[in-house]
């Protein structure tokens, strides 16, 4: 067994492990917010405890999913979806994104997929240091823009500075679709 393949088993693994304790965390948390009446401030404290264990656990889904794609492990669950609901997740789940065009129906791996878009949306906004982004949807191709020079590389997954965007491109290419960057504008063709 190679190396990177040696490393990228134990990532998942890691990644397998530690969901188990981050699960009694935020188990914990909800069910604090649901039994007892807490004063402020901490009643925010525990639901922002609630909402970061939801976050690292979307964290390890990401870094599990990168680690079987290097290992040539990834065995994805494949089901239907519109591309225009995957751009439609993404606006709902962040601020300052736009949606418009008209999707088809896709085979994917939804899930990751999904995650995917909404990581290359939120890495455009993040990195590119936007309060708004549009998501242009044209049958399997989504859209983002604009993106900025210097957010480009970060979106592309080619400077490793966010984790969600590096992992998403992979996705997407390992379900055999592509990410580039045309001008001022993210372009995902998937599958």
């Amino acid at each position: 067994m190679s190396d990177d393949a040696s490393f990228a088993q134990l990532v998942s693994l890691a990644c397998h492990d530690v969901r188990t304790p981050l699960a009694t965390v935020h188990g914990f948390a909800k069910t604090l917010e649901r039994t007892i009446e807490l004063d402020a401030p901490a009643d925010k404290y525990v639901e922002m405890i609630g909402l970061a264990s939801t976050e690292m656990a979307e964290l390890l889904d990401t870094l599990s999913v990168a680690a079987r794609i290097e290992s040539g492990r990834y065995d994805p669950a494949i089901r239907s979806i519109d591309t225009l609901e995957l751009a439609q997740h993404a606006q709902e789940r962040l601020d300052g994104v736009g949606v418009r065009g008209e999707g088809t129906t896709i085979e994917t791996d939804v899930e990751a997929v999904d995650r995917a878009v909404t990581s290359l949306v939120r890495c455009a906004l993040r990195h590119g240091g936007l309060d708004e982004v549009v998501v242009v949807v044209d049958g399997v191709e989504i859209a983002v823009s604009p993106i900025t020079p210097a957010s480009a590389p970060v979106v592309l997954g080619d400077d490793l500075r966010d984790l969600r965007a590096a992992v998403a491109v992979r996705v997407i290419r390992a379900l055999g679709g592509d990410v580039r960057v045309d001008d001022e504008t993210l372009v995902a063709r998937l599958g």
